[in-house]
């Protein structure tokens, strides 16, 4: 790997973590602390995929989705193009000056595929910051041989020279976080204040209001109540990957200062996991008709609305499939299986979110999918990867359906194969490579989607993520497509899930406690920092636009929403932090980051009905995060100085209004929903009656 020098865009913070880590990405879908992200060179022209067309046809811009990218020597004109391969070999042609072919596409290379994590960055002018000013956005003075804030703090001061030329990204990253990690623990262990505030407007100084924050983030769970402050899990360990323990749910909110006081009886977290546990199970009747009149616009409605989600039906094979399917009439074999589970989700993609669907009526494509199911106890026992795509097919149909736990048992069985075939070399042929690669993904953010909202075992796949590589599109094999490969945002997806659980485990796990705002700070830093370089690196077609403006782009609508869930989340901690002490609020820092958390919160709320865009896959998940948002909202119009950050109280009323509407339209679909539906009905009566009291509202 080429060894990199420190660019003055690094992120702001090197945060110190649960085992002095921050992972970069393997596959560098711009969530790393690594420095000149910005920089990447978009190595060759890329086919835009069908529903994100750009003027074009191609995506020439760079850094899409902050990586390299290396067309494979094969023909992918439909494909999207995406190939992650990170290469030197072709930095190393570019650098030469290796001429392109005549019709502007880079020469293939036919060498053996590297490994992702081979990248090579320009160089950047050092700063003569030291590290701690640099992770901690202060000014230096550049004192030699310690400046002024590391003498306070009593902290080794390391200068990164100019002209010095350091290791690998991920080397640099683990030394530097290292490093950090010790001056925290140091400063913890002494019991010193780690002051990154101004002095509040108040009598209160800075360093009072971190003491008092301390206690705080203890009551309000973001820490386990303990004496003294803590230590950290030095045990190894992936943040990319979902906690075993974490507060993240919309239920914890129940449990918060003012926020518990919305609801007339306190609610254990588990409830929503026993209320699915005890579910009637899903009745699939023999005697749904099969009618196959329609097999060719579910098979379009499937490829043009639903595959781009997934990402996980070859457009290449599929003729092959169909016809294999036929022979056998349907009624065996996965071929059999993953048409049945096409046309299921082609059907329910054709007609809209489920939601707006007759209660009285059977949804969209569940007679194609009582055939599929039919033929899934055969192939449970299968150790194939046909099998796997089909349970993985057959996981996505039950989302829609609104049936998370079946969901997850269908899943768990899926991880098992997969980690059987991948577990080592030579189990999978190598044209079902791309195929793994795609089936792998979908099943770890199929349960990195429910861990974040259930306490459920977890099935062990989460390791492999470090072997296994990103799609790059699937091989032209000759026959007719019936439509794009699309994958733009299934690598996106892959980045944001990533980002999310690392914002469960740095913020939110258990056994990872966060004791001070002074440790906070820098993490939220960093994962915001994270969160920007993920947006800066989409495609310009699927890159959306910040404003409030309506978009018709269904990619771009869903994308733009999940950006601003996981921008709630990160800022969330100072939400809960004031409303346990609103004197906290004087500090400037503070202040600033409850204004992003309540904006991005706001903008998932305004406009309630865009989520219908992602309700195919993500309907369940989305209310939950709902519900999240409103219970925050609701709890800050009750604080003095968060209400003031807010829209006016009776824009606030008509806001949470309708969402208290469009929950309850869900609560029929799953008890786990309905639930959710009384509370935040409740909630809001209660919060009607407070302001009448507070004299807040006549």
């Amino acid at each position: 790997m080429a060894a990199v020098t420190p660019s003055p865009d690094v992120s702001p913070v090197s945060a110190a973590t649960t085992n002095g880590q921050f992972p970069r990405d393997s596959f560098c879908l711009n969530l790393s602390t690594l420095p000149d992200a910005s920089n990447f060179v978009l190595k060759s022209t890329l086919k835009s995929p069908h529903l994100l067309e750009s003027p074009n046809g191609f995506y020439t811009g760079t850094g899409a989705l902050n990586g390299n990218f290396k067309k494979r020597p094969r023909n992918m004109s439909q494909s999207s193009g995406t190939d992650r391969e990170m290469s030197t070999d072709t930095t190393q042609a570019q650098t030469n000056g290796a001429a392109p072919t005549s019709n502007g596409e880079p020469r293939p290379n036919t060498k053996k595929r590297p490994s992702t994590d081979t990248i090579d960055y320009p160089r950047r002018r050092a700063t003569i910051a030291c590290e701690i000013c640099r992770s901690r956005k202060s000014r230096c003075d550049g004192s030699r041989p310690k400046c002024r804030l590391c003498t306070e703090l009593n902290a080794e001061c390391i200068y990164r020279e100019p002209g010095i030329k350091l290791d690998a990204g991920d080397k640099l990253i683990l030394e530097h976080l290292s490093r950090i990690e010790g001056l925290l623990q140091s400063n913890l262990a002494n019991g010193l204040g780690l002051s990154t505030h101004s002095p509040a407007a108040s009598n209160s100084t800075s360093e009072e209001l971190l003491a008092r924050s301390t206690g705080n983030m203890a009551a309000l769970g973001l820490i386990p109540a303990m004496n003294g402050l803590g230590t950290w899990n030095n045990s190894s360990s992936n943040i990319s990957t979902m906690p075993k323990t974490h507060t993240t749910p919309a239920l914890h909110l129940l449990k918060m200062p003012m926020i518990r006081e919305l609801v007339s009886r306190p609610y254990d977290p588990q409830v929503l996991l026993q209320l699915e546990m005890n579910r009637e199970p899903l009745s699939l009747g023999t005697s749904l008709g099969l009618d196959l009149s329609n097999t060719g616009a579910y098979v379009q409605a499937f490829f043009e609305r639903v595959n781009v989600w997934y990402a996980c039906v070859n457009p290449y094979t599929w003729t092959s499939y169909y016809q294999t399917a036929l022979s056998h009439g349907f009624r065996e074999g996965p071929e059999s299986c993953i048409v049945l589970l096409v046309l299921a989700l082609g059907h329910a993609g054709s007609e809209g979110s489920i939601s707006q669907q007759p209660p009285d009526k059977d949804p969209p494509g569940l007679a194609y999918f009582s055939a599929a199911w039919a033929l899934l106890p055969s192939l449970v026992t299968r150790n194939s990867l046909l099998s796997a795509q089909c349970q993985i097919l057959a996981a996505a149909y039950l989302f829609y359906l609104v049936r998370p736990l079946e969901a997850w048992n269908v899943m768990t069985s899926a991880s098992m194969k997969l980690q059987l075939l991948l577990g080592a070399p030579g189990r999978l042929p190598p044209h079902e490579k791309e195929l793994s690669e795609r089936v792998y993904w979908n099943t770890l953010m199929f349960e990195s989607d429910l861990l974040a909202e259930l306490d459920l075992p977890h099935s062990g796949i989460a390791p492999l993520e470090e072997t296994v590589g990103l799609p790059g599109g699937f091989e032209d094999v000759g026959a007719e497509a019936l439509g794009r490969d699309e994958l733009w945002y299934f690598l996106a997806e892959i980045a944001l899930r990533r980002l999310l659980n690392r914002v469960s485990h740095l913020i939110y796990a258990k056994t990872n406690p966060i004791t001070s705002i002074a440790q906070l700070d820098p993490l939220v830093a960093e994962l915001d920092y994270q969160l920007t370089q993920w947006y800066e690196g989409l495609p310009m077609p699927i890159q959306f636009p910040h404003g409030r403006v309506p978009l018709q782009n269904t990619v771009q609508t869903v994308l733009r929403l999940r950006y601003f869930a996981c921008r709630t989340i990160i800022f969330r901690p100072y939400i809960l932090l004031v409303l346990q002490d609103e004197n906290l609020a004087l500090d400037p820092n503070v202040q600033d980051n409850c204004r992003k958390c309540l904006e991005a919160c706001i903008r998932q709320l305004e406009h309630i009905t865009a989520h219908h865009a992602g309700h195919l896959p993500y309907l369940w998940q989305g209310a939950l995060s709902i519900v999240s948002q409103t219970l925050l909202v609701m709890g800050a119009t009750m604080s003095p100085s968060l209400s003031a950050l807010l829209p006016p109280p009776h824009q606030m009323d008509i806001i949470i209004d309708d969402v208290v509407l469009e929950i309850e339209r869900y609560a029929r679909l799953a008890p786990s929903l309905q639930l959710s539906a009384e509370i935040i009905r409740e909630a809001e009566q209660r919060r009607q009656d407070w302001l009448r009291r507070a004299g807040l509202k006549v």
